[in-house]
């Protein structure tokens, strides 16, 4: 213990840090003065490239970024840490034990037999496992306080990514990236800092007891040593590539359960049971041919450290019977020697089999803060001002957009809506008509041009408060798991029973939650399974009359809906688009004759707009012609 605290004090942080094998070395150096020592102060510096390798692990680079993670904490993962220099240290018990017993009983006879032993041993190895008790429990509790700590933040970031991000990713791959990963880099971790702390300790004081009964022997013991860890050093090149592939196919079979419960009935429907169980089949086998391609590029470590230490072990046995013969060392010496010499062996022998989860605790820890570094596309501008209701107008000034490089979604459009105004959006499928109305409450941003809000660009707005002011009506809404009133006051949560039962009147939910039991507290299930289409478009447009916003966006609210439903929650739609301004995508042509202006889009442009009269009036007109096909037939039925 004193030359471990001479080297905490004479090292600094910076020198340990960057060059443990010099500094310990240094130190040992102003306190040996016997032969023995020497000859170990040597092996330290031979082996300082391998000790640097150990010592300098990759957790090393990112204790920083972990630490307002293990600050809350560090008291109880200081303890957990601590514990295990005892646990480690206690291994040497037996081992220096041994050789008092096998000179006076075992060669001496002695009548005296030294009786302490065995109630010696007893009674270490029970506060050895007590504390291993304790250290697991201490190690458990941190851990999963960590990865609560880490889950916490990944799912703070994962909000803040725009609708772009999630257009790329897989479900799976969510799920695996934002929550799997924490689990392994925290858990895996930190277990294995428990079992690399112990065997650090032990493996010193097993040391200590090899120099102190034969520093010839110790001498070979370190060296073979050394060449077992040798090959640990470039294993991580190896497996890296691997690793990669493996969380990637892990994420896809999460991402073949989501598929399999968000389209049971389209896998029913289509019969697609055999296909879908086929392509399971060959994730799995993908994961299997990882998993084997893990161990073939691992688990060569053990047989190679086995044969390593079995020259190491017949070494010693082989020159320890020469100094027993010659009268350098008792049998107490050689016997007391094995003991250690194979007490910190075994655990070198058996590194590859928990290296793997090191190796993915740190690559982990990588992918995390690479996830937490991350800058998402849409963020607020530096000094981003808050947008307070409308104005005037807004404004598309040759706005063009693309989902995909080089392939234009919209091209150069260009349209002002005044305040109060019922703009309705019509055109050929993939025209482009959704793509616009997403791009005003940002949920992708511009590639060219801009748009603006009473003259101001609406990047230069928060988030927030733009997204504030409007509220938008899906053409598929998602409702979340919870009760219908949970649901609506999303629109706003400080609304008053007043409010929320006008919402409800305004939408006519009113009839239907009578029906219910539990009424507004009626449990929908996860997405709102528990209700019909036309049921869950009328929550939705609660949802927004609640949240009264100036801009009303509507991207086909009424389609799920049938002529009868429709007729009914069309009357709710006029009563949440009175004096707001209103952006409607619409395939009935009740809405779109109500508009104030028609906008027809053609393959990412402006192709017409006026309101219904004038573009009828338009010979061989776009409009005119969808108005053949579409709308005359509705006009008839109604």
């Amino acid at each position: 213990m004193l030359v471990l605290n001479k080297l905490v004090r004479r090292s600094g942080r910076v020198g340990l840090r960057r060059h443990p094998a010099k500094v310990l070395y240094g130190v040992i150096c102003t306190e040996s003065s016997n032969l023995s020592f020497s000859v170990f102060i040597v092996m330290i510096k031979l082996l300082q490239p391998y000790i640097n390798k150990i010592l300098t692990l990759r957790f090393v680079v990112n204790y920083r970024r972990m630490w307002p993670y293990i600050k809350p904490v560090w008291f109880r993962a200081l303890c957990s840490m601590l514990i295990c220099i005892p646990i480690g240290s206690l291994d040497a018990v037996i081992a220096l034990f041994m050789k008092p017993y096998m000179d006076l009983v075992m060669v001496e006879k002695s009548v005296q037999s030294p009786w302490y032993i065995p109630i010696a041993i007893v009674m270490f190895t029970s506060i050895q496992g007590s504390l291993k008790y304790l250290s697991a429990y201490l190690s458990t509790w941190v851990s999963g306080r960590i990865t609560n700590g880490l889950k916490y933040d990944l799912f703070k970031k994962l909000l803040t990514f725009s609708t772009s991000y999630y257009d790329k990713k897989k479900s799976g791959d969510i799920v695996f990236q934002f929550n799997n990963q924490a689990d392994v880099a925290c858990s895996g971790l930190l277990n294995n800092l428990s079992i690399f702390t112990q065997r650090i300790f032990s493996s010193i004081s097993l040391v200590c007891v090899l120099f102190y009964n034969s520093w010839q022997l110790a001498l070979i013991a370190v060296f073979v040593l050394g060449c077992a860890f040798a090959p640990v050093t470039k294993l991580q090149s190896r497996i890296k590539d691997v690793m990669s592939k493996t969380v990637a196919a892990d994420a896809s079979i999460i991402t073949a359960y989501n598929e399999v419960f968000a389209g049971n009935k389209t896998i029913s429907s289509y019969n697609l049971k055999e296909s879908q169980t086929d392509n399971f089949f060959n994730i799995l086998k993908n994961v299997f041919t990882l998993r084997i391609k893990m161990v073939q590029k691992t688990q060569w470590l053990s047989p190679i450290m086995h044969i390593i230490v079995s020259v190491g072990i017949a070494a010693t046995i082989g020159y320890g019977s020469h100094l027993i013969l010659t009268n350098q060392i008792t049998s107490g010496n050689f016997v007391s020697f094995i003991t250690a010499l194979i007490l910190l062996y075994t655990p070198v022998k058996s590194i590859g089999n928990n290296l793997n989860d090191v190796q993915f605790s740190f690559f982990s820890i990588e992918r995390i803060f690479n996830v937490l570094d991350s800058v998402p596309e849409i963020i607020d501008r530096e000094n981003a001002i808050k947008l307070e209701g409308i104005r005037s107008e807004i404004e598309f000034d040759h706005v063009s957009f693309e989902y995909k490089k080089g392939v234009k979604v919209l091209n150069d459009i260009s349209l002002k809506i005044q305040k109060g105004e019922t703009v309705a959006f019509v055109g050929n499928s993939g025209g482009g008509k959704t793509t616009i109305v997403s791009l005003l409450p940002r949920f992708y941003d511009v590639i060219s041009g801009s748009i603006s809000i009473d003259g101001v660009d609406i990047r230069d707005y928060t988030l927030e408060s733009l997204r504030d002011n409007m509220a938008i009506v899906f053409q598929d809404n998602f409702l979340f798991t919870g009760s219908i009133k949970e649901n609506i006051l999303m629109g706003n949560k400080n609304a008053t029973e007043k409010q929320i039962e006008n919402a409800v009147k305004m939408a006519y939910l009113d009839e239907f939650i009578a029906t219910l039991k539990d009424g507004l507290d009626t449990q929908i299930g996860e997405r709102g399974i528990m209700l019909s289409g036309g049921q869950k478009q009328r929550v939705a447009i609660a949802r927004a009359f609640l949240k009264d916003a100036p801009v009303i966006i509507l991207d086909e609210a009424t389609s799920a809906l049938d002529n009868k439903a429709e007729s009914i929650v069309q009357k709710a739609i006029e009563n949440l688009m009175k004096d707001k301004t209103v952006l409607v995508i619409a395939h009935r042509l009740s809405t779109i004759k109500n508009a104030n202006k028609i906008i027809v889009i053609d393959n990412g442009k402006i192709v017409e707009q006026g309101n219904h009269d004038e573009l009828l009036n338009i010979e061989n007109g776009v409009y005119k012609g969808l108005y053949e096909m579409q709308f005359r037939k509705q006009e008839a039925t109604l």
